[in-house]
């Protein structure tokens, strides 16, 4: 099915779901929602249902860079849901193995799709040729299979993997397929960070479930603002408890979620050290009380739970944030840590990190602007749409035309929008220069190296991006998976 006809028939659907009989869904289509002149007052809150944070905790397994991924139906035993029937790349699981490498090696990955319809993988945060990145018209149809080959050249960070087919984005990720992947290097393995059983990966999404499957069929309003679930699940798990030493731990978290930003903090209101984001090590630790984190945003963390005593607990919740109309409205739990065991802890910090030269604005030598505030096209026929530049996604239109080996500056201005949108650039790593209007100031996951720019209502985010890697055609587009799949994507062809 093409975009536009899918948006027109999925639009037009007025069909609620209902998740849990303890939660009135909120409609997102109210009459309340339009005003006379046919702009949207955008969306309304899904609040996050806690569960008990009673069952255990789970890390993916763990893979080289050399194996098979297949994208499958798969019926998972999710805790306090029974058994849920979803998407995964491996049997009996929501995400697929996590794959770590080291950088210079070579990745071979032999990907059979056995769902029955189109589906791809893009390896997001990856700089790696624009044939092996997942194109969202480079898919695999059913029944087909690719050999995803390519060697790793960057430093150390964790990036993830998911669909980007055309069209079928936001429904694959959310019932399921995802998955990690970390490289390593001689720069961060000196640091000796937490490792072992102190290094937790954590996979944050929202999900809907319903009698046994995960619903996807999101309303008009719901593209929108971005599909959002009742239950937070950590590594597919829901309300997980993990059982910890009185110890520094690296957790690193990944918003896997279509659309829900969450607001990170400790209950306890503790801090905690950020040491890294999407692009691997910050130059130096940012100590930190709450970290806004986006959809298909990274952030590695050091949390210290040296200070608490035996049998103490700590819950990792999201505070509330100003967000938009649908966003940040409610604090929530997310996951249990129990201090069990008293250990002694020799690790601390290190003052630097990495070296990360800073790009500055008189290095770029072009400058591109990019509006990305909320634009009605033609609402009373179901035709919303989310633009860039007054344009919806159009694969046989080239939108930029970039030199390889320039570097330019790319502004993306929210500064009339009532929505928040996490702009990500396939293919390329860059640095934010500043953020103006909004929160006005860049936070400590926006220092170093980044994918992935948060542009909340009223913002204009500013970064500067060196386009010293490969040749050919990518996107860049909201990370709001719904955002992206009612036409907020455009493509760069560099050359």
């Amino acid at each position: 099915m093409k975009r536009r006809n899918f948006i027109k028939l999925s639009g037009l659907s007025t069909t609620a779901i209902f998740v849990s009989s303890s939660i009135p869904f909120l409609s997102s289509c109210s009459d309340n929602n339009m005003n006379m002149g046919g702009n949207m007052n955008m969306g309304q809150p899904i609040p996050v249902t806690e569960g008990g944070f009673s069952a255990l905790f789970a890390i993916p397994p763990i893979v080289g860079g050399t194996t098979t991924l297949t994208a499958q139906n798969v019926t998972a035993n999710t805790s306090g849901f029974g058994i849920v029937n979803g998407f995964g790349y491996a049997t009996n699981g929501l995400l697929g193995p996590t794959i770590k490498v080291n950088t210079g090696q070579s990745v071979n990955v032999n990907f059979v799709n056995q769902l029955n319809e189109k589906t791809n993988i893009h390896w997001h945060g990856l700089k790696i040729p624009a044939n092996m990145d997942g194109h969202p018209e480079d898919f695999i149809n059913a029944g087909g299979s690719f050999n995803y080959n390519f060697t790793v050249y960057q430093r150390a960070g964790m990036h993830w993997y998911h669909p980007h087919a055309d069209g079928t984005t936001g429904k694959q990720v959310f019932q399921g397929l995802a998955g990690l992947f970390i490289v390593n290097d001689s720069e961060e393995t000196a640091l000796n960070l937490p490792s072992g059983n102190r290094e937790l990966p954590l996979v944050i999404q929202d999900k809907r479930i319903l009698a046994g499957s995960i619903p996807y069929a999101p309303t008009m309003m719901e593209q929108m603002t971005g599909l959002m679930g009742q239950y937070i699940l950590v590594n597919g798990v829901y309300a997980p408890s993990h059982n910890v030493e009185t110890a520094k731990y690296r957790v690193r978290i990944l918003n896997g979620s279509n659309a829900r930003i969450y607001n990170l903090a400790l209950s306890n209101g503790a801090s905690f050290s950020v040491i890294g984001n999407d692009g691997g090590l910050l130059a130096t630790p940012q100590t930190v009380n709450s970290l806004i984190i986006a959809s298909g945003e990274r952030a590695d963390l050091i949390i210290d739970f040296g200070a608490m005593g035996l049998n103490s607990e700590l819950f990792l919740i999201s505070k509330t944030f100003m967000g938009g109309n649908a966003q940040g409205t409610q604090e929530f739990r997310i996951m249990k840590f129990k201090v069990t065991t008293q250990v002694v802890d020799n690790f601390s910090i290190p003052t630097t990190l990495s070296f990360i030269s800073p790009l500055t604005e008189s290095m770029a030598t072009k400058t591109r602007t990019f509006e990305i505030s909320n634009v009605d096209s033609g609402s009373m026929s179901g035709m919303m749409m989310h633009t860039i530049n007054n344009k919806s996604y159009d694969a046989n239109r080239i939108d930029e035309l970039v030199n390889n080996g320039a570097i330019e500056i790319w502004t993306f201005d929210n500064t009339n929008g009532q929505e928040p949108h996490p702009m990500h650039l396939h293919g390329v790593q860059f640095q934010i220069l500043n953020r103006t209007g909004g929160r006005g100031s860049l936070t400590a996951l926006e220092k170093g190296w980044k994918d992935m720019a948060l542009c909340m209502p009223g913002e204009k985010v500013k970064v500067i991006v060196p386009f010293n890697g490969y040749t050919g055609k990518f996107v860049f587009h909201c990370h709001n998976l719904e955002h992206e799949e009612t036409g907020m994507m455009g493509q760069f062809q560099v050359s």
